[in-house]
This record gives structure tokens, sequence and C-alpha cells, in this order.
């Protein structure tokens, strides 16, 4: 995967300039510019803040294909389901199929 491609698709599906995913990572501008100026790959402390800054984890990032955003309510639920049994599970599942 190209990193910096990635970076700024993320940067231009938001409308986002290097200031702006600056001021909302908490690199400096120069930072972020570096890598297209001089080629280079962000470090591994600079990406996960980069993707704080775009308010994705890092493997929403690395993650190919399209990708849905969780809602709160929907992350606190799968929360909650990575904590349940497989028989709890299953049975949620029957309950929410039956509510269609």
């Amino acid at each position: 995967m190209d990193t910096k491609k990635r970076i700024k698709e993320l940067m231009d599906e938001r409308g986002w300039t290097v200031y702006e995913l600056a001021k909302r990572s908490g690199l400096a501008q120069t930072t972020i510019s570096n890598m297209w100026r001089r080629n280079t790959e962000p470090t591994i402390p600079s990406l996960r803040a980069l993707c704080n800054g775009f308010g994705i984890t890092l493997s929403q990032f690395f993650a190919e294909g399209n990708m849905v955003e969780l809602t709160p309510e929907q992350q606190q639920f799968f929360i909650h389901w990575a904590a349940l049994e497989p028989k709890q599970k299953e049975m949620l599942m029957e309950l929410v199929s039956s509510m269609k």
C-alpha cells in the first residue's frame, strides 16, 4: 500500500489541507509536507497521530475496500457483542432476525 497516497485520499475525502491535518493530528505541518517533498514514509508514531487526526484506527487506515464508519452506539454494541458467549450470540442473532 502507498501510505502517502492513502493519506492524500483521506485528506481529499474530508476536504482538508496539510494545515488542517497537522492541526487535528498534532504533528507539525512541515512533518506532513516533508513526506511528499522528501519522498519519505511516515514513522509508526507519526502514522498513529495522523490516524488519530482522521478519527480512524491503524487497521482502518490499512483496510482495503470500503469502510463503514460506526456510530458510538454501534461501537458500544460491538464491545458488548465481543463479551458474549457463543450461545448468547446465537440467541441475540435470533432475536434481531425476528425483528425484521
